[in-house]
């Protein structure tokens, strides 16, 4: 660890963690994402892994709740049908075609849900909360055609916000808690409440064209003004079906951290300038009027944008948690203090377009990590320690909800690539674990996390004092154990000893403290939690 970045922790540290309880955040929720094992690897694995991850600690998944997934084949045009091979299957695609309607979930084909309905079937069972992101790209039918110029953001170019309302209608009458179940055992499957509407809509791969060129305007940033009616037309289904900012949380946003300087219709926007367009503000703060207001259908901006929380990807990719990006306009964790003031800021100058006073909840986080990536990536032990680090910055901040990890497991490879290549490492190596299951040490680190900060040292007696933070996440919440602080000299296999008093955990298992070092010689430290004759240390014994 660097000086600065040391210093800046201590800081933290003297400011926050030793304050008195009410300056941080002391129920936050763990937030966990992994479509490719709930989603997509049948029912069997999500079990398991929905297991495995309440074991770790998590009390929510967040699940992508795709809309090209839902609505395959719910409809087909003529030259469609026409295309495909044999009578009986161009006869089921009319029937299937008539009898679609797009806010019914009874009228999609069979098993396109089903996939989701495990899901929230499982996590009833296992005790984790379901938090569905509901989002594009779109069926074809649900998109506009680009211009040639940019057929290669089709599946992503302009979604049709009213398609979208009746999407999340549908999703929200089945997961109303009161709808049953067609194909897999017609019982009532479980309500869902929380829920975002779209996923980074700040980036191409989700929403496009960001830019735009609009004649009397310029290059337009239109990404936000997009998501926007996305947004709103969004929560109207929600609404409909039942689920409201009074009943459920419903997050706003889901945007990426970083981004572009550059205006093409792929450049994604730094997530700051994203939300000052989004609330029809200039960056000195000021409201577009004229004929950029109607550029960015300012004039046409209709009901303010309904939300309860507010949610932000706050990656660093592969620097430190603390390790501030260059350009002012991104969000990553080591500013996402500032991000509460901007909304704030926004809220009042635009009339409360925004809502005001947003709790935030960071709903994707982590390191890829090199091995097993050879290209790319931080090492284990960085992963581990910058995780931890970006838990303790998410917990000092009262306004943050919660701090998510993505994912449990590395992704496989690209199958068919060169295994030498960085095509073939081009899936995300962020887990908790490699691909084969075994626990990185970040994996441990989140079940059990310590962090020691060497502070000052005694110059009568040469000891040195340290601060310590940490988590037993694994610990059901309300637990009444006590955390145990060990010392023993660096570099020695000598027996650990108790130092100080056993301290509580608060109800989320957070512990703090300081302790000064019984020796004036390097020291290596842990926390143990004595469960009867069993001990359980943290994963990384911290040195310093």
């Amino acid at each position: 660890m660097t000086l600065i970045v040391r210093s800046l922790i201590l800081a933290v540290i003297a400011g926050a963690v030793l304050a008195p309880a009410a300056h941080a955040s002391s129920d936050q929720s763990s937030i966990m994402m992994d479509d490719d094992l709930l989603v997509y690897r049948g029912p069997d694995v999500a079990k398991r892994s929905m297991q495995h991850m309440k074991q770790l600690g998590a009390d929510t998944i967040r699940v992508t709740l795709l809309w090209s997934v839902v609505g395959q084949k719910t409809r087909f045009t003529k030259a469609e049908i026409k295309r495909i091979s044999g009578s009986k299957a161009r006869a089921a695609a009319r029937k299937q075609t008539r009898r679609f309607r797009a806010s019914s979930p009874k009228t999609y084909p069979q098993g396109n849900w089903d996939a989701y309905d495990n899901i929230v079937r499982i996590a009833r069972s296992v005790g984790l909360r379901v938090y569905f992101n509901v989002t594009g790209p779109g069926p074809r039918w649900a998109h506009r055609k680009p211009p040639r110029r940019l057929r290669a953001l089709r599946k992503t170019y302009k979604p049709n916000p009213r398609q979208f309302k009746l999407f999340t209608t549908a999703a929200g009458k089945r997961y109303s808690g009161a709808y049953a179940d067609e194909n897999q055992g017609k019982t009532k499957l479980p309500r869902v409440s929380m829920w975002s509407l779209w996923n980074e809509p700040n980036q191409a791969g989700w929403l496009s064209p960001q830019w735009e060129r609009i004649r009397g305007a310029g290059r337009v940033m239109v990404s936000p003004v997009l998501f926007r009616r996305l947004h709103q037309q969004g929560y109207r289904g929600l609404a409909g079906s039942g689920h409201t900012v009074s009943s459920d949380i419903i997050l706003l946003a889901e945007t990426a951290p970083q981004g572009s300087a550059k205006r093409q219709p792929k450049s994604p926007p730094y997530p700051k300038s994203f939300l000052r367009e989004l609330a029809c503000l200039k960056s000195n703060g000021k409201k577009y009027r004229g004929r950029a207001a109607k550029a960015r259908s300012c004039n046409r901006f209709g009901a303010k944008l309904r939300a309860n929380g507010f949610a932000h990807h706050p990656y660093t990719k592969n620097v430190p948690t603390t390790t501030r990006h260059k350009n002012k306009n991104a969000l990553t964790m080591a500013n996402i203090s500032e991000l509460g003031d901007l909304l704030d800021s926004l809220s009042k100058k635009s009339g409360g377009r925004i809502p005001d006073d947003l709790p935030l909840w960071m709903t994707e986080f982590g390191f890829e990590t090199n091995p097993p990536d050879p290209f790319n990536g931080v090492s284990l032990a960085e992963q581990a320690r910058y995780n931890q680090l970006g838990e303790l910055l998410a917990m000092l901040n009262p306004r943050i909800a919660a701090q998510a990890q993505f994912l449990l497991r590395d992704v496989a490879p690209v199958a068919g690539r060169d295994p030498d290549s960085k095509g073939y490492w081009f899936t995300y190596q962020s887990g908790l674990q490699f691909e084969n299951n075994v626990l990185k040490p970040a994996g441990l680190a989140y079940r059990f996390g310590f962090l020691a900060f060497p502070g000052a040292v005694d110059a009568a007696t040469g000891r040195q004092s340290f601060s310590f933070w940490g988590q037993a996440r694994f610990l059901p919440d309300g637990a009444t154990q006590r955390i145990t602080i060990q010392w023993r000299q660096k570099g020695t296999a000598g027996a650990w000893q108790d130092v100080g008093p056993a301290e509580p955990i608060n109800q989320r298992g957070y512990f703090q403290t300081t302790r000064l070092a019984p020796q004036p010689a390097p020291s290596e430290w842990r926390a143990i939690l004595r469960v009867g004759t069993t001990v359980l240390a943290s994963s990384l014994p911290t040195t310093g």
